[in-house]
């Protein structure tokens, strides 16, 4: 574990984030100056015990909120252009892991759509939701062993990830060659992170440990010698977390607000490339 160590030394305090979402509780966002990332401090014993709320989307279908409608919404949407940037990979066979696989649904898209599908998600109400849908998942993404893959995928999941540097060398490992890995992450250099403060959703302290910047993406990936071959924005991700982070902020849904700071986001973006979220494809050297 020295290399995780390294993550947390020399950290100098940045924002107090509340946990909106499961405890309410108030966690420390550090600066890591030497990768340019953000890091969450204290990392709870029982990290996940703040994942058990009905609140927390990615482990649902559930349609019951404006928030829930939203996101199911976008998700349909981006599930496609997830499997369009897929089938843009000319690999000789076509084989995907999906790490953070949730409820299932793009692993269900890509073997509709002739993909060898593989999946790890260590939520049990998720997996057992995904199984519904003809999915079958690991618990454990380090268990994994006598199989490469062609490409690996984590969308929104790198920034969950307790053991980061241990993670990104089992990505490499499961790898085959001239395969990618494709990493979905909020960054917190956009402008509705700088705008919304403390109270941007997509710190999403406890659960999100890392807040990465195109600059820490690019380092922690070279040091496993790979490089960073594309860079796509996720351009409804701006008005979501807008969404979420309004709410947080003053207690009322503010749609207009919201949609408003999404677009001045994407719209800054365009000339920064700083966008609220951004799909990363990393490639061996």
């Amino acid at each position: 574990m020295e290399n995780e160590k390294e993550l947390y030394t020399n950290l100098i305090p940045l924002l107090n984030c509340k946990d909106y979402t499961v405890s309410g509780d108030t966690f420390e966002v550090m600066q890591n100056q030497d990768y340019e990332m953000l890091v969450t401090s204290p990392v709870p014993a029982d990290l996940e015990n703040y994942y058990k709320s009905e609140n927390y989307i990615s482990h649902t279908d559930s349609k019951k909120s404006l928030f829930d409608k939203v996101y199911q919404k976008v998700k349909n949407h981006t599930l496609k252009q997830k499997l369009s940037l897929l089938n843009s990979f000319k690999t000789e066979t076509k084989s995907v892991l999906d790490v953070g696989a949730g409820t299932g649904d793009f692993l269900k898209v890509c073997k509709n759509n002739s993909w060898e599908t593989f999946g790890v998600e260590p939520s049990l109400d998720a997996k057992k939701i995904a199984e519904t849908k003809g999915i079958f998942l690991e618990s454990d993404l380090f268990e994994i062993s006598n199989k490469k893959f062609d490409v690996i995928t984590l969308w929104h999941v790198l920034e969950h990830v307790e053991s980061l540097k241990k993670t990104i060398k089992t990505l490499k490992k499961l790898l085959k060659p001239n395969g990618r890995v494709v990493v979905a992450v909020p960054n917190y250099k956009s402008y509705d992170a700088k705008y919304y403060k403390e109270y941007w959703a997509a710190y999403d302290v406890p659960r999100h440990l890392w807040h990465f910047s195109q600059c820490s993406i690019h380092k922690l990936f070279s040091e496993v010698e790979m490089i960073v071959e594309n860079t796509l924005p996720m351009k409804f991700d701006s008005y979501y977390v807008s969404l979420l982070s309004e709410k947080y902020k003053s207690g009322k849904s503010k749609p207009l607000k919201a949609s408003y700071v999404g677009f001045v986001s994407n719209f800054k973006a365009r000339s920064t490339s700083e966008y609220s979220s951004l799909i990363y494809v990393l490639k061996n050297y």
